[in-house]
This record gives structure tokens, sequence and C-alpha cells, in this order.
């Protein structure tokens, strides 16, 4: 996996122009971290939910 991503930065490094690269690793940086938001939404969502009807959650 590793040698994968490796081989294809350096060819978005040969194709791609400077800012367009940084424009791309920064909409890869910002889709991860609505990803990590979106989780630990759902995480507390989760654990308001059992604390409003009084259950334990599942662990």
């Amino acid at each position: 996996m590793h040698t994968t991503a490796r081989i294809l930065g350096r060819l978005e490094g040969l194709l791609l122009p400077g800012g367009q690269r940084t424009a791309r690793r920064n909409a890869w940086a910002a889709v991860l971290e609505d990803r990590r938001r979106a989780r630990a939404r759902g995480e507390a969502a989760a654990v308001l939910e059992a604390a409003a009807t009084g259950r334990r959650r599942a662990t």
C-alpha cells in the first residue's frame, strides 16, 4: 500500500504543478478531517441517546 502511495505521489509530482498538488493534498486532508468529525458526532449521539434512555452503551 505504501509503495502504491509513493508511486502515485511521484507521478503527481511529475504531472501536476506545485499549487495544484498542494490544493489536492489540502482537499484530501479536509476529507479525512470531515470523516473524523462525523465519527465523533456519531459516537457522541450514541452516548447521548444511551444517557437519555437510561441504557448503558455497549463497548
